[in-house]
C-alpha cells in the first residue's frame, strides 16, 4: 500500500488521491481538510455515490482502509451505504427534534454563547474581537448549538474540541470561550449550580501549535525577531514593494506600532508640537479600548516616520492616510501580509509572474514590531519605556500608581532607534 503523507498535505482543493489494491478509497481535499471517502455504484439503482469516512490525518490510511473494506462488503451484500447513512442522518434530526421538543424552555448551548456574547464580549471586547467570537460560534459548534446546555456530557466537550485538534490554536480558543460562557451563565444563575463545566476540565495543555505550516512545513512557534543583519538588508529592500506597503512596512520599524493602528492613521490625529510631529491615536482605535484606566496612545515620528507623514498628510490633508476601496476605507494588516508573503521565495502565489524575491524570508509585518522593540531592549531601553512605546499599558501595582505619559522618553528612544536602524541599513544594505 503505498501512501505519500507529504502529497496528501500539498493536495490542492478539488483534487483527490487513490490508493492502489484499495478501488473506490479515495482521499479528496478542500481548502481547508483532507477527508477519506469511499466512491462505489450503488447495488440499489447504478448511480455513482460515495460515504465519506473519515477526516486526515485524525483518521490514518491504514484505519481509512479498515473501514473501506467494512463498507465494501456491506455493498457487496447489495446495501447503499450512501443511502443508509442518509436514513439515519433523518432518524437521528428525527430523534434530536423530538428531544428539543421535550426540552422545550430550557437553554441550548446556542443560547449560552449567545447571553455570553450579548452580555460580556460586546462589554468588554473591541469590535474585532466581537465578530470573531460571534463567527466561531456560529461556524464551530455545528450540531452542538441546539443540545441543551444542561445536558452537555463530557464526552460530548471532548468529541467537540477534538474534532478541531488539527486547528489547535482555534480549538484553544474555542474551549476558552465555551468554558467562560458557562461560567457567565452559571453566575447570572442561568444554568444549574450543579450543571457542570466541563469545557473547562477537557484537554488541558493538550492542544499545542507547531506553528504555521509554509508548503506543508511546520515553521515552529518560536515568535520571530530579526537580527541586526537581517533588519540592515531588509529596510533597503522595502522600495521592491509598493510604495503604499513599503511606507507601512517602514513605520512598524520606527514607531513599534500596531499593524491595525498603522493602516487606521487620520490626517486629524498628526499634531505638530513643541518638540516636534506626534502621532495620537484615540483609545478607541487601540488594543486597550474597553479598559477604563487606558488613555490614548502617543507616538513621536522621528526619522523615516516623521519623512513618511510628512509626505502622506500633503496627498491626503483629511481622512485616512493609507486610503482603501475596502469596506474599512484604509488598509488593513491582513493586506500588507499578503503583500509580503507574495514576494517570499516560496510563496505558490501566481507563481509564473515575475516579482522580486525577498532574501530575509520567514517573516511578517508584525514580526518587524517586535524586531524594533528588541533593538530597543539592546540598546538599553528601560523596560517601562519600552513598553508604553508598544501601546502596553503597566501591569499590576505599577499601572495603577505610576500615571507618568513618557513623553520625553518615547521619543528619546525612538529617536536613538531611529538612528541604528539607519546604521544597519547603511552597513548592510
Amino acid at each position: 500500500m503505498q501512501f505519500d503523507a507529504r502529497a496528501a498535505k500539498l493536495l490542492e482543493p478539488g483534487r483527490h488521491l487513490t490508493i492502489d489494491g484499495y478501488p473506490g478509497l479515495r482521499l479528496e481535499a478542500t481548502a481547508t481538510t483532507r477527508t477519506w471517502v469511499y466512491r462505489f455504484k450503488s447495488p440499489v439503482d447504478d448511480l455513482m455515490r460515495q460515504k465519506k469516512i473519515g477526516r486526515w490525518p485524525a483518521m490514518s490510511v491504514a484505519a481509512a482502509v479498515v473501514e473501506w473494506e467494512i463498507l465494501r462488503q456491506k455493498r457487496d451484500a447489495g446495501i447503499d451505504v450512501a443511502l443508509e447513512a442518509k436514513q439515519d442522518r433523518q432518524a437521528a434530526q428525527v430523534a434530536a427534534a423530538a428531544a428539543k421538543e421535550k426540552a422545550k424552555g430550557a437553554l441550548t448551548v446556542a443560547d449560552v454563547c449567545k447571553l455570553y456574547h450579548t452580555g460580556h464580549i460586546k462589554r468588554h471586547r473591541a469590535e474585532k474581537g466581537q465578530n470573531e467570537i460571534e463567527r466561531m460560534f456560529n461556524t464551530m459548534l455545528g450540531d452542538m448549538a441546539d443540545k441543551p446546555a444542561e445536558t452537555v456530557t463530557r464526552a460530548d466537550a471532548f468529541a467537540l474540541i477534538e474534532s478541531f485538534a488539527h486547528i489547535p490554536v482555534q480549538a484553544q480558543i474555542l474551549r476558552r470561550e465555551l468554558g467562560a460562557a458557562w461560567d457567565y451563565c452559571h453566575d447570572a444563575g442561568k444554568l444549574a449550580e450543579n450543571v457542570p463545566n466541563w469545557w473547562r476540565a477537557i484537554l488541558r495543555g493538550k492542544l499545542k501549535s507547531k506553528g504555521k505550516a509554509i508548503n506543508g512545513k511546520k515553521s515552529g512557534v518560536k515568535k520571530r525577531v530579526l537580527s541586526p543583519q537581517e533588519a540592515g538588508e531588509l529596510i533597503p529592500w522595502l522600495p521592491n514593494f509598493s510604495r503604499d506597503v513599503d511606507d507601512f512596512l517602514t513605520l512598524y520599524f520606527w514607531t513599534c506600532a500596531r499593524g491595525a493602528e498603522i493602516g487606521a492613521i487620520e490626517a486629524e490625529e498628526v499634531s505638530e508640537e513643541a518638540d516636534g510631529l506626534w502621532w495620537t491615536v484615540p483609545k478607541e482605535k487601540t488594543k486597550n479600548s474597553k479598559r477604563a484606566e487606558a488613555t490614548d496612545f502617543r507616538v513621536p515620528l522621528v526619522g523615516r516616520a516623521e519623512q513618511i507623514v510628512r509626505r502622506r498628510l500633503a496627498v491626503h490633508p483629511e481622512g485616512y492616510l493609507f486610503p482603501s476601496y475596502g469596506k474599512s476605507g484604509h488598509w488593513e494588516q491582513k493586506s500588507v501580509q499578503t503583500r509580503v508573503y507574495y514576494h517570499q521565495p516560496y510563496s505558490q502565489t501566481a507563481p509564473d509572474r515575475a516579482r522580486a524575491r525577498l532574501k530575509v524570508t520567514h517573516w511578517a509585518p508584525h514580526d518587524l514590531r517586535r524586531t524594533s522593540r528588541t533593538f530597543l531592549a539592546a540598546l538599553g531601553c528601560p523596560r517601562e519605556v519600552g513598553e508604553v512605546i508598544l501601546g502596553h499599558m503597566l501591569p499590576g501595582v505599577e499601572g495603577v500608581y505610576n500615571r507618568h505619559s513618557y513623553d520625553k522618553e518615547r521619543r528619546m528612544w525612538l529617536q536613538r532607534l531611529s538612528d541604528y536602524l539607519e546604521k544597519l541599513a547603511a552597513k548592510h544594505g
